[in-house]
C-alpha cells in the first residue's frame, strides 16, 4: 500500500479552503496522484542524439546585454532588476527582494556567460530571498553564503523540505510552504504557488523537496514569479483565485529538445499562452541567455518572443531586460 499523506507548513494560512497540503506518497512529491518521473530512455536518447541545430546554435554568440549598476539598492522607487536566469532584485513596498539568487558558474563546464551587474557585497539590505526549487541553478549555496555574510538577517521564504539544509549554511529565519500557503510577511502578502516541475540535487533525494512559483503582491501590485515549470493546468488554477498580474516572470529558456524539456520546462511560445491565462499585464522574459541548459540556440527564445509580439499574441506588454537594468514599477 502507497504512504500516502499531505504535507504542509502548520504555522501557516491557506488562501483556499479545499487544500490541506501537498501529496506527498512513499517520501515523494508529486504533482498528481499518480508519480510522474522522467523516464530514462529519453535521457539516453537525448544524450545519443545529435542536435539538429548544432551548426546554429554554435554560430549563435548571443549573450543579454550587461549594465553595469552598482546603485539600484540606493534608491526607494519600486523597481526589478534582472541579475542573470531566474534571479531578480525587486523593490516593492519599502520590501528588498531576491529571487533564486545564482552569481557563479554551476560547473566548470556549465560556465557563467555573463557577469553581475555590480559585486555580490553592493547587493544589501535583503529582507526576504525567495527560492522556487533545489535544482542547482536556481539555488546556489555559494551564492547563498555570499548573500548571508552581507545580509545578516535576511529570511528565507521556500518550499518544504530545505529548512535543514538552509540552517546549515548559516540562515536563522526560514519559512517553508506547501502550494497555497501565505507566508508571514510584512507590508506584502507573498503566497507559495504550484508549478509543473520536479527536484533533485543528489542522487538519492529525488523530489524529497518540494517546488514551485510565488505571487507577491501590495496594495497596489501584483507580481507573478514562475520558478521552473512545464505547462499545465495550474496556470488556469491560479487565475481562478489571483485574478491578474502586473508583472509577470516567466520563464522561456531550456525548452529544447521538447521530448525532454517540455516535461518541466515551458517553451516561449507556452510562456506566453501562460500569461496570456494568467492575464498578465507586462511579461518580462527569464532563464535563458546566462547558461547554456539545452539545445537551442542562445538568440532563438527573444527572437520568437519578439515575433509572438508582432503577431499581436501577446496579450500585455513585453519587457526584455538588460541585466542590471532598472524597471521601474508603476502603480
Amino acid at each position: 500500500m502507497k504512504n500516502k499523506i499531505f504535507k504542509s507548513n502548520p504555522d501557516l494560512q491557506f488562501i483556499r479552503n479545499d487544500i490541506k497540503g501537498n501529496l506527498f506518497i512513499d517520501g515523494k512529491y508529486i504533482l498528481k496522484e499518480e508519480k510522474d518521473k522522467q523516464p530514462l530512455g529519453k535521457f539516453l536518447k537525448w544524450i545519443s542524439s545529435k542536435n539538429p541545430q548544432k551548426t546554429e546554435k554554435k554560430q549563435d554568440t548571443f549573450i543579454p546585454e550587461l549594465i553595469k549598476n552598482d546603485t539600484f539598492t540606493h534608491s526607494s522607487i519600486d523597481k526589478i532588476v534582472w541579475l542573470g536566469h531566474s534571479s531578480f532584485y525587486i523593490q516593492i513596498n519599502k520590501v528588498r527582494i531576491l529571487t533564486d539568487p545564482v552569481f557563479y558558474s554551476l560547473t566548470p563546464l556549465l560556465k557563467r556567460k555573463h557577469k553581475l551587474p555590480c559585486a555580490i557585497d553592493e547587493i544589501k539590505n535583503i529582507d526576504y530571498i525567495l527560492l522556487s526549487h533545489g535544482h542547482r541553478d536556481h539555488l546556489d549555496v555559494s551564492s547563498l553564503r555570499k548573500i548571508l555574510l552581507y545580509n545578516p538577517t535576511v529570511e528565507i521564504l521556500c518550499p518544504l523540505g530545505f529548512k535543514k539544509m538552509l540552517a546549515s549554511i548559516g540562515f536563522k529565519k526560514i519559512q517553508e510552504a506547501a502550494w497555497w500557503q501565505q507566508y508571514n510577511v510584512n507590508k506584502l502578502d507573498i503566497t507559495f504557488l504550484p508549478a509543473k516541475h520536479w527536484n533533485r540535487r543528489f542522487i538519492t533525494d529525488y523530489n524529497k523537496t518540494l517546488w514551485g512559483s510565488f505571487a507577491i503582491k501590495s496594495k497596489n501590485t501584483s507580481l507573478y514569479f514562475a520558478g521552473d515549470t512545464g505547462f499545465d493546468a495550474h496556470f488556469e488554477e491560479i487565475h481562478i483565485f489571483f485574478s491578474s498580474f502586473d508583472i509577470c516572470l516567466m520563464p522561456v529558456g531550456a525548452y529544447k529538445p521538447r521530448y525532454i524539456m517540455k516535461w518541466a520546462h515551458v517553451s516561449p511560445e507556452e510562456a506566453v499562452h501562460a500569461f496570456n491565462i494568467l492575464h498578465g499585464k507586462i511579461f518580462i522574459p527569464m532563464h535563458y541567455g546566462t547558461f547554456d541548459l539545452s539545445d537551442e540556440p542562445a538568440s532563438e527564445p527573444v527572437k520568437i518572443l519578439k515575433h509572438l509580439e508582432s503577431e499581436n499574441e501577446i496579450n500585455g506588454d513585453i519587457e526584455i531586460l538588460a541585466v542590471g537594468e532598472e524597471f521601474y514599477i508603476k502603480h
